[in-house]
């Protein structure tokens, strides 16, 4: 297995991970739940960490398939800054959810406020993220993005018109 291989399988992590850290969020804010919050929070952590190994293996991803026919530079570039960004975004979620969930351990009054922050950065984050997986998916998934080719008609192959 090669950083290519950990890329694609990691990359979906922190997608799922931070819309499914912000629905067990809005759970346990609803329920005043602080065993829910600490699952959502322990998620979003994971997804942050998740983020930061798909950062770090883009770069051979990149290597992998930038020579190949049909792979657009532009594309894997856009991709690129794109998880920079990803990555600030979803770093200020693990660490804000890493606070959030020290204060609820400690059952400080501060644990609403900081869960709301913390939702608040899941949501921005995953807003981040999604559009960089999208932008990446679109690297090898070429029936995604706004330059797919058109579709092949069935038949004989004559114009019947």
């Amino acid at each position: 297995m090669n950083q290519t291989h950990i890329h694609l399988l990691i990359t979906h992590l922190p997608i799922i991970g931070s819309i499914l850290g912000a629905f067990v969020l809005i759970h346990g804010i609803w329920t005043k739940s602080n065993t829910t919050l600490i699952a959502a929070y322990n998620i979003l952590i994971i997804s942050a960490i998740g983020a930061g190994i798909a950062y770090a293996t883009g770069e051979g991803a990149e290597e992998t398939v930038e020579h190949l026919q049909g792979i657009s530079k532009n594309v894997i570039e856009e991709h690129a800054e794109s998880a920079l960004i990803s990555l600030i975004g979803l770093i200020v979620m693990g660490i804000v959810s890493m606070i959030g969930f020290f204060v609820t351990l400690r059952s400080s009054s501060l644990s609403r406020p900081i869960a709301l922050i913390a939702l608040a950065a899941s949501l921005v984050g995953f807003g981040l993220i999604a559009r960089t997986g999208y932008l990446g998916g679109q690297i090898s998934h070429t029936e995604i993005g706004t330059n797919a080719l058109p579709p092949v008609k069935e038949g004989n192959g004559k114009d019947n018109d």
